[in-house]
């Protein structure tokens, strides 16, 4: 909307600019309705609203644009909150340091001492989720205000913490040329950018012949006064310092450290000058606990022993920590150090940067390859030639894939179906090789190092700087080129997320997790979410705000999933300090610890966890066919316990009744069979007098149906009544029978009851009409035997042949 200030705010001072005439003006612009109906109700409510107001001065002669006034309009919502924020994030990642520390420390058993501390949450692994969420605006593409405003509340994490009396020693050190920001933009180097930062090119209007120097630009140009202090008018903002790019222009990482009032030309020595300060930090808190250790060892508030291995060795740990610290801004100080090289081209700085660069990149890389060889040499290991073989598989069973595996490990099987083989080798330490965390000696040198990943991926450091080192040279090697920068960036993102997944270096599965799974997961989203931001795509700023919000969504999930895994690494890093004791508080924890120290234990043999598997059908023998016979249908007759009314009706009722209780179950204490008060009162206890084994159940001397069907218990206590009954019952069950496994009595009929009637008795009790009144007591003796005894008087027994004679 071009608007004249001399017509619409009465500004006749501007109109035209005269030498010695104070240009002074005060009004409101009015807005049509029509001006602002493409704008849509959200934007006026989302975090982050873009709005400039640019003021344009153009020459009457030339025609030339003279100079600009630009200015940010924003709604008050914004992602940028970097006092709550970040005070969280800072809080969590001490707890992680602390922790971290506190395992590694702990103890006086090295290879026991690396255990625990491989299974504590990584400080590297914490600082490599900050890098990646704010060093994804160092891209040169033209970024949303709303991630830029997102990436704000990281900044301390990637060193770019703004301190006045800093910032001004560094433009001091650096002088006045702040480079030119449109060469790290998203239009890219010799490349007009149009519809980037409200379309103004500065270096178009203030040419480099002249200096700000001539011009006394410095002292000419003051902040502005109100021309009516008492008509409401109010000043906000800050002026934007000299180096930054103008408001509303978030192109590239000098967009992404405008939020921080840093300049681009300033990023490298800030971020080193906080490293050196943490590097001092840290050396000051060890000697501090030190020497704190010794105080309070020699007034005896602590035992002498306390802490032993640290307290001889801290000048190792001291050593430890600072080469720990230089591998985790390794990514940092590198990309920052060739970002110098191609941003600026000035003695003192570049000449900064090319030491830095020297020391950290080759210097950290010279000590992991010197580890390696050092393995190699020391270990016993020798190579092999080897094959990897593709296999045919499915994803989710549906999608055709392959799978790779090394034929020395995973040899081919007949199960599955191979495309092809690939020749390759493999490097295997000999038999009578010690474990690179068995070796305590390996351990003190290069534990930094190696210690946390598992047994047989112990070299995967040199993987991980290697992979550090090219995003570094992706993202400031190629930020004059968006394009080639943001799809080489991703070819390196995808390649690396697979192998990663595939390795799985970590000891602990936490780690793994976190830094293969879920921070794969993210760098390969944001980077390819990002490449649409790309201005040769020509997305509207609605969308592209919307695609910055998932980007948020993402590394917000990401923040919250390191934030709970830095809470549960607290957790086990508190039991694996309290190792040595028998209990430890709160005592519900005891058992998780257990578990804890198992799975600890069996993640440091580095093996394939066991796992079943199912048995294919057609891959099983088929078993010869032999004679054989199938019981299908058993006929029962008619029991004496049928006759007996009370004992129906209880079987008729409740089925659990119907079982024989053991003697002594209730507690009742006898002469022949004492209660055993020092045994819990369980069945399996008071059954264990029985000859039967212990998987046997014992039932009534007559079976049923019901016996079966209802199979809950050991039988009933009581004693049979004298009712007698005549019922005929005919059941037809389907019922496997199986002679027994003991084979002590071979004369007894094949049924899962105790016959009560001798074999040749059969005949004569096989129905009711025969069957003669008799009473059956259970008598129970303390030997481990069972006997069931029938008393039959005379009159029963006169009875009886009555019967049978008249038969």
């Amino acid at each position: 909307m071009a608007y004249v200030p001399e017509i619409g705010a009465n500004v006749t001072s501007a109109c035209p600019v005269k030498a010695g005439v104070t240009i002074e003006a005060a009004g409101i612009i009015p807005v049509n309705q029509q001006d602002v109906a493409s704008i849509p109700p959200l934007a006026l409510s989302i975090p982050d609203f873009e709005g400039q107001a640019i003021l344009r001065l153009f020459s009457n002669s030339t025609q030339k644009e003279m100079g600009c006034f630009a200015a940010q309009i924003t709604n008050g919502f914004t992602f940028q909150q970097t006092t709550a924020v970040s005070s969280i994030l800072g809080a969590f990642t001490i707890m992680a340091i602390v922790s971290s520390f506190a395992t590694a420390m702990y103890g006086s058993d090295v290879a026991e001492m690396r255990k625990h501390y491989a299974h504590s949450l990584s400080v590297s692994v914490v600082f490599a989720v900050w890098h990646h969420i704010f060093y994804s605006g160092a891209i040169s593409l033209n970024w949303p205000s709303v991630l830029v405003a997102f990436w704000s509340n990281y900044a301390w994490a990637g060193g770019m913490i703004y301190s006045e009396p800093m910032q001004n020693t560094i433009n001091n050190f650096i002088g006045s040329n702040k480079g030119n920001t449109s060469q790290v933009g998203a239009a890219g180097t010799g490349q007009s950018n149009p519809n980037i930062g409200g379309g103004i090119d500065v270096h178009q209007i203030y040419k480099r012949d002249a200096r700000p120097e001539d011009l006394i630009l410095q002292t000419a140009l003051l902040k502005r006064h109100l021309v009516d202090a008492g008509s409401g008018f109010k000043y906000y903002g800050q002026p934007v310092k000299p180096g930054l790019p103008l408001p509303g222009n978030y192109s590239g990482f000098a967009g992404t450290l405008a939020t921080q009032r840093i300049p681009a030309s300033n990023a490298f020595m800030t971020s080193l000058l906080w490293l050196l300060i943490l590097i001092g930090s840290i050396f000051l808190c060890i000697l501090s606990l030190k020497i704190t250790l010794e105080v309070l060892s020699a007034i005896r508030v602590v035992r002498r022993n306390r802490l032993g291995f640290f307290r001889r060795h801290y000048l190792g740990y001291v050593a430890s920590t600072t080469l720990r610290t230089v591998l985790i801004g390794f990514f940092m100080v590198t990309f920052l150090a060739m970002f110098q090289f191609s941003y600026l081209v000035l003695s003192g700085p570049v000449a900064v940067a090319c030491i830095v660069f020297v020391v950290v990149a080759f210097g950290v890389g010279s000590v992991a390859a010197y580890a390696c060889f050092s393995r190699l040499r020391i270990g016993k290991y020798m190579s092999e030639p080897d094959r990897i073989n593709l296999a045919k598989r499915r994803l989710l069973r549906v999608i055709p894939w392959f799978s790779m595996s090394r034929n020395s490990k995973t040899p081919r099987s007949e199960d599955q179906v191979y495309i092809g083989s690939v020749p390759w080798w493999t490097i295997h330490a000999m038999a009578d090789a010690v474990s690179i965390h068995g070796d305590e000696q390996y351990t003190r040198r290069f534990g930094w190092l190696a210690s946390r990943y598992r047994r047989t991926r112990w070299w995967f450091f040199v993987a991980w700087l290697f992979y550090e080192f090219v995003r570094a040279c992706f993202l400031a090697g190629a930020s004059s080129r968006p394009l080639v920068q943001v799809f080489g960036l991703l070819a390196v993102e995808v390649f690396a997320f697979l192998s990663f997944i595939i390795l799985r270096p970590f000891e602990g599965q936490r780690l793994n997790v976190l830094a293969m799974y879920f921070l794969g997961f993210s760098k390969v989203t944001t980077v390819g979410l990002s490449a649409t931001f790309d201005i040769h795509f020509g997305i509207a700023r609605i969308p592209t705000t919307v695609i910055g919000i998932i980007i948020i969504v993402i590394q917000g999930l990401l923040t919250v999933a390191l934030m709970v895994l830095i809470l549960i690494g607290t957790v086990s890093s508190y039991m694996s300090i309290l190792r040595d004791r028998a209990e430890m508080k709160p005592s519900r924890w005891n058992a998780n610890r257990d578990k804890y120290f198992e799975r600890m234990d069996f993640a440091v043999q580095d093996i394939p966890r066991p796992r079943p598997r199912p048995v294919r059908a057609d891959s099983m023998p088929e078993l010869p066919k032999l004679p054989n016979f199938e019981v299908k249908q058993v006929k029962r007759m008619a029991k004496v316990e049928d006759e007996d009314d009370e004992f129906m009706e209880e079987i008729n009722t409740e089925p659990s009744a119907s079982q024989l209780l053991l003697p002594n179950q209730r507690g009742i204490e006898t002469p022949d069979r004492p209660v055993r008060r020092h045994r819990q009162g369980s069945l399996l206890s008071q059954a264990s007098y029985s000859s039967l084994p212990r998987a046997a159940r014992i039932h009534r001397p007559s079976w049923s149906t019901q016996d079966y069907v209802e199979s809950v218990g050991f039988g009933r206590h009581r004693a049979l009544s004298d009712v007698h009954v005549n019922i005929r019952c005919h059941v037809q069950e389907n019922r496997d029978r199986y002679p027994s496994p003991f084979r002590i009595y071979n004369n007894r009929p094949n049924t899962p009851a105790f016959s009560s009637l001798a074999p040749s008795d059969e005949g004569y009790m096989c129905s009711p009409e025969r069957r003669a009144p008799s009473r059956l007591t259970w008598m129970s003796r303390s030997s481990s035997t069972q006997q069931l005894h029938a008393r039959i008087s005379e009159e029963d027994t006169d009875s009886a042949l009555e019967m049978r004679n008249m038969k």
